[in-house]
């Protein structure tokens, strides 16, 4: 089998799990959206702030990767900036082949304008819909709610998730630091959505151990894990090849947990040396319930296609690995079951099978 090349894996289908609505704006957007809003910008125009926000990103400091988002969440605070940035990240979802994407970010991040958490749900949904109504139905995307983890409103926000969940809201999540703010912290948040029949992904196992994964799981009733990556912590390779998997790595993949992972984001914060040393490697050969995702593309300067061709690159991954990687994450996804096998059945196998064919 052929490696694929750059062009194949961009006309591939894919499905995104992972990706942060306030991660990905288009640099030219910030520039003007800045400008109506009167913020003001650490570079004047998109290709200068384009850069900083590449350089900051990789500048190995936290506080210059989090000042980041400082700029774009700063430019998300009206109905009109959020639906723009909503139908621009969807229309560059399906220019990039992804054909499923549910996509996050924090409602209680944008209301410092004067929105109410409703108004900025349906400014997204907004945006959402005349997008995929564009795209003539070659993408599915939708929301997941996120609650910040040092703040006290994943409550508020999980009820928002329930309002929304028949009209584009898909589950929740909660994001921020891990350390010092385990998810048990919004346990009563986790035990209403499961008491709701709901979805939910919960930011574990990134900056902080195995303890942050174990409480995601066991005692929050995660449903997927965002990043996950540190559940290599409890894997041994031995000096001759053989690998043991302690109990918590041996019960995430046995209960078929996925993994929602994002390779370039994680070098980017230190998990990950390089595409080459990334757990991802182990995992996918163990099978793991492994996912591929972008986390936060603007600041990680990738896409779908770039995360997958690292892949490529780093493990020479066929088609038949991208075709298993995109499998996974339908299957994973927070979609009723029959239109998640439609996805696979019409689109994601066929657009495959096309691919090996040609």
């Amino acid at each position: 089998m052929s490696t694929p090349t750059r062009d194949q894996v961009q006309a591939a289908p894919k499905v995104l799990l992972h990706d942060h609505l306030d991660g990905g704006l288009r640099p030219q957007t910030i520039v003007e959206l800045a400008a109506e809003a009167g913020h003001e910008l650490p570079a004047p125009d998109a290709e200068s702030l384009g850069r900083w926000f590449a350089e900051s990103a990789d500048s190995g400091s936290l506080v210059r990767y989090l000042e980041t988002f400082d700029h774009t969440v700063a430019v998300m605070q009206s109905g009109p900036a959020i639906a723009r940035v909503a139908r621009e990240c969807v229309e560059d979802l399906a220019a990039d082949g992804v054909v499923y994407a549910e996509v996050r970010y924090a409602p209680e991040q944008h209301v410092s304008g004067g929105l109410t958490l409703d108004e900025v749900v349906a400014a997204v949904q907004e945006g959402f819909d005349a997008a995929m109504a564009a795209s003539g139905g070659r993408i599915v995307v939708r929301q997941l709610l996120t609650a910040m983890r040092h703040q006290a409103r994943s409550m508020e926000i999980a009820e928002l998730a329930i309002a929304w969940r028949d009209r584009g809201v898909a589950g929740f999540d909660i994001a921020g630091a891990e350390a010092g703010f385990p998810p048990t912290r919004h346990l009563d948040a986790f035990e209403y959505l499961q008491r709701e029949n709901a979805h939910f992904t919960i930011h574990a196992g990134e900056a902080f151990g195995l303890p942050s994964i174990w409480e995601a799981i066991q005692w929050c009733g995660a449903d997927r894990l965002g990043h996950g990556v540190r559940i290599i912590d409890d894997i041994t390779v031995h000096d001759d090849g053989s690998v043991e998997l302690g109990r918590l790595a041996a019960y995430v993949r046995d209960k078929r947990i996925p993994l929602e992972m994002c390779p370039s984001s994680n070098i980017q914060t230190g998990a990950a040396e390089s595409f080459a040393e990334h757990p991802i490697g182990l995992l996918t050969d163990l099978r793991f319930r492994v996912t591929v995702n972008t986390d936060n593309r603007l600041m990680s300067g990738t896409s779908m296609t770039q995360e997958m061709f690292g892949l490529v690159e780093a493990f020479g991954y066929t088609f038949e690995d991208l075709r298993w990687f995109t499998i996974n994450a339908m299957k994973s996804a927070f979609l009723p079951f029959d239109e998640r096998l439609a996805l696979i059945d019409e689109v994601v196998k066929p657009g495959y099978a096309a691919l090996i064919a040609g």
